[in-house]
């Protein structure tokens, strides 16, 4: 800023509307400036803020006409000459944007928003080179660069708090600061909180309309968020600006492998891998690709070869026990639990340690010492991703009190009446990938992935409220036409998903919590519930490392009571949606898999096709835990497992209680 009046109250009010404008607040601000203008007239620090509040509303003509006459009378004032050239900028007049913020480079060379500015009007020029050094000298001048790189660094060693701290400290004195806003966002999505991360993401570009480092992490934001159109258009922005950062490359194959174009997927990982020969992280990215193309061996080919690049690495060892028919050998073992005495590399890496080695141990036939490891394991997880099951049962009785019988009468009709969706609901690892891979065998049906978009709109409902935990009351206040355009949008948003079928799955087994949702959007849908024996269920939950989702898994006792609301719930739809929801036991479809996929297909009515019961020929791409499983025959090893575990899962069984009795019919189980 120019040096301001000795009033320390009015120093005091500018900083405050600063900092307002600086976070976004632009009509609040403009409303507060305007009172300070009229009290001093001629004060160039307010017409300054002002023109800045107007622009970030989009009004470049009226911020042009303030930043104008302002200039005049203040040549030097080089900040407002970069919110200037920025004016001229939204105005479509780059030519004039680039000569204003020449200017300020040529007395001030290291400028760092004149950078920022200097490479958005490249950008519009078509200048793509000069705007990556423009972008660059942005980085390398930044005055906050030491303190973003030891939060960015923390973020990379997964200590997420620290890198958190570090961009906070970073924001609470310039909430408008790029790379500090990127940074957070990164931490908000590896906090599985892709809302904030847009949030986050969206107000840096207002600092800066083409920066690729928010860019970057755009694409997998939107796509996270179900927003797979406006994902891949991200992404192909950031290659635009970077066809030669290898950053640009793991965005595009992250946003394809979301896009379910897996092998447009493998080729920009491998793309990168060129870029980044010794990354182990790009490496263990093309395993994770070819093990969703069903490329077995080359995926654990490249597992390995990431463990030749870090020995050190846990996620590798992990991902080849997770891909459940791999064998450790004893040195492999050896190697593990080596690593785990003397090299652990934090919790999150010492957590996955711990799963393989417990892995390792069941192949063994060690279940003790396995359980031993899963549960340190778990333990570890739930460090980072703490879960409350008295909210989770507070948020269940609200869904059962609020959708009633009379909800939904009063309802009918609403909604898009599309019957494409095919909604595949229930637990993790109770089986709804195998039910997916059945209907996907089917020629009219086209299996997606794990959608996020259902979930996403009970958090905009949760959003309508102070507190953001407004779902689902307030969708109480949501009209017909609104219900309607929500089904459509959920259409919409899909559909690049989709190849042409009429049919199309959805299985994203935590949408249990929200079918009331689904038949107030798209009454039309179908709806199958995944089911498994509880003990059997839960303890295959408790023994995967998910990436992230699952935080109700990392505890016997969460996880007993999170099933009984599960099944809270499930009787509730069938009592207020009767038929709506279909029923599928996981060991009875062990039992009698050809009288159990003739249920299924009738209930979506679709007739019967012979590829369903051959479902394990199916090529398709799969990214759950359960893909090399459903590429298989079925077998019933996994039925009745938890045997071999039952004195470590007496937990279990107490919190889930009497829910137990109403499995012990479902099918014959396992004696160990």
């Amino acid at each position: 800023m120019n040096a301001l009046p000795p009033e320390s109250g009015y120093q005091h009010q500018l900083r405050q509307v600063h900092f307002a404008v600086r976070a976004g607040h632009g009509a609040a601000a403009e409303r507060a400036l305007r009172e300070l203008v009229a009290a001093h007239p001629g004060e160039p620090n307010a017409q300054w803020l002002l023109a800045v509040a107007l622009l970030d509303q989009d009004r470049a003509a009226e911020s042009l006409a303030l930043l104008a006459p302002l200039l005049q009378r203040s040549p030097d004032f080089a900040e407002a000459r970069v919110d200037y050239a920025r004016a001229l900028r939204q105005a479509q007049r780059p030519e004039e944007a680039r000569a204003e913020v020449r200017r300020v480079l040529e007395r001030h060379p290291r400028h760092h928003r004149a950078w920022l500015a200097y490479g958005d009007i490249l950008v519009d020029l078509g200048q793509l080179g000069d705007a990556a050094i423009a972008f660059d000298r942005a980085r390398e001048s930044d005055p906050q660069r030491s303190q973003i790189e030891a939060a960015t660094a923390a973020l990379t060693a997964d200590r997420r708090r620290e890198a958190e701290e570090g961009f906070r400290r970073i924001l609470q004195a310039d909430p408008g600061h790029v790379a500090a806003l990127v940074g957070l966002a990164a931490v908000s999505l590896a906090a599985d909180v892709p809302r904030d991360a847009e949030r986050l993401l969206r107000h840096a570009l207002r600092q800066s309309a083409h920066v690729p480092l928010a860019w970057r992490g755009l694409g997998p934001v939107l796509v996270q968020l179900g927003r797979i159109a406006e994902g891949d258009a991200a992404a192909r922005h950031v290659l635009k600006l970077e066809p030669n950062n290898p950053q640009s490359w793991i965005t595009i194959a992250a946003v394809a492998t979301k896009h379910l174009r897996a092998e447009a997927a493998l080729e920009a990982y491998e793309r990168a891998a060129v870029l980044l020969p010794d990354e182990v992280r790009v490496r263990m990215s093309i395993g994770h690709v070819q093990k969703t193309l069903g490329r077995r061996a080359d995926s654990e080919a490249s597992y390995r070869a990431a463990l030749d690049l870090d020995p050190c690495h846990a996620e590798a060892y992990w991902s080849l026990a997770d891909l459940k028919n791999y064998r450790f050998g004893d040195e492999e073992l050896a190697r593990m639990q080596q690593l785990l005495r003397e090299e652990p590399r934090g919790r999150v890496n010492e957590a996955q340690l711990h799963f393989a080695i417990g892995r390792a141990l069941e192949q063994r036939e060690r279940y003790a010492d396995s359980f031993a490891h899963y549960a340190q394991g778990n333990a570890l997880r739930r460090l980072d991703e703490p879960f409350s099951i008295e909210n989770f049962e507070r948020r269940t009785r609200r869904i059962v009190e609020f959708f009633t019988a009379e909800y939904f009468r009063m309802r009918a009709g609403s909604g898009d009446p599309s019957g494409a969706p095919i909604f595949i609901v229930g637990l993790p690892r109770s089986g709804s990938t195998l039910i997916e891979q059945i209907l996907a065998s089917h020629s009219q049906v086209e299996g997606t992935m794990e959608l996020p978009n259902i979930v996403n709109f009970a958090y905009e409902f949760d959003d309508r409220v102070p507190g953001r935990d407004g779902y689902p009351e307030t969708l109480a206040a949501a009209t017909p036409a609104e219900l309607g355009a929500l089904g459509t949008r959920y259409l919409d948003e899909t559909r690049p998903l989709r190849t042409g079928r009429e049919r199309f799955t959805d299985k994203l087994p935590n949408n249990f919590n929200h079918i009331g949702l689904i038949q107030s959007i798209l009454p039309g849908a179908t709806v199958i519930d995944a089911r498994r024996h509880p003990m059997d269920s839960c303890f295959s939950t408790f023994k995967q490392n998910f990436a992230s989702g699952q935080a109700f898994g990392y505890d016997l006792n969460d996880l007993g009571r999170y099933y009984r609301c599960y099944l809270k719930l499930m009787d509730h739809w069938d009592q207020v949606l009767p038929g709506k929801v279909l029923h599928v036991q996981y060991e009875d479809v062990v039992r009698e898999p050809e009288a159990q996929i003739r249920r299924l297909l009738e209930h979506c009515g679709l007739p019967f096709e012979s590829a369903c019961l051959h479902f394990h020929e199916n090529r398709r791409s799969v990214r759950t835990a359960s893909a090399e499983q459903v590429r298989q025959p079925l077998y019933s090893s996994g039925v009745g497992y938890w045997h071999h575990f039952e004195a470590q899962l007496a937990p279990l069984k107490d919190a889930l209680g009497d829910a137990l009795d109403r499995f012990q019919n479902t099918a014959p189980l396992k004696n160990p």
